[in-house]
């Protein structure tokens, strides 16, 4: 990734706002609408890869069909100061937690957990619970998603074990 500052200008937003819509859409499609010709969104679009402004592309899953049932935010609560870094390298340890950030507020950390149903929440639950530095937990069940279309919704990772269902 380039650390110098890339410029960021209307054309460019235009493209992402077009990519962030359907990732699908051809460099033709875009350029039609922002007015470049395809080989010129393609160039864009490289040079935005190459700094880092997009870092991806993805297809966002209905959970269940990919065996994920069960969805929980957790508060993870540290002794003393546990470092970002350390945190980083807990979560990673856990394919489950699709999401993971420091904050603010009485919480050291918040965790998105995916699970196959309750039983595996809770083990994924107790195997966080393991970490030394880890104080306590809060956990919150997602019941339902009043934004069906946010990324929270979907999923990026099969279930272990093959726990697919269509549903």
């Amino acid at each position: 990734m380039n650390s110098r500052p890339t410029p960021f200008d209307d054309l460019d937003r235009k493209i992402v706002t077009a990519l962030m819509d359907n990732a699908r859409t051809s460099f033709a499609e875009i350029g039609a609408a922002v007015g470049l010709s395809a080989t010129a969104v393609k160039r864009r679009v490289d040079r935005l890869r190459e700094t880092g402004v997009i870092t991806g592309f993805t297809a966002t899953v209905k959970p269940s069909a990919l065996g994920w049932r069960t969805e929980a935010y957790v508060e993870v609560y540290c002794e003393g100061a546990a470092p970002p870094r350390r945190l980083a390298e807990v979560v990673s340890n856990h394919p489950e937690i699709t999401a993971a950030m420091t904050v603010t507020g009485g919480a050291d950390a918040l965790l998105h957990v995916r699970a196959r149903d309750v039983e595996h929440f809770e083990e994924v639950l107790e195997r966080i619970r393991t970490e030394p530095f880890i104080r306590k937990t809060i956990s919150v069940m997602v019941l339902s998603h009043l934004i069906p279309e946010s990324p929270e919704a979907g999923a990026n990772q099969v279930a272990p074990d093959g726990a697919a269902d269509v549903r």
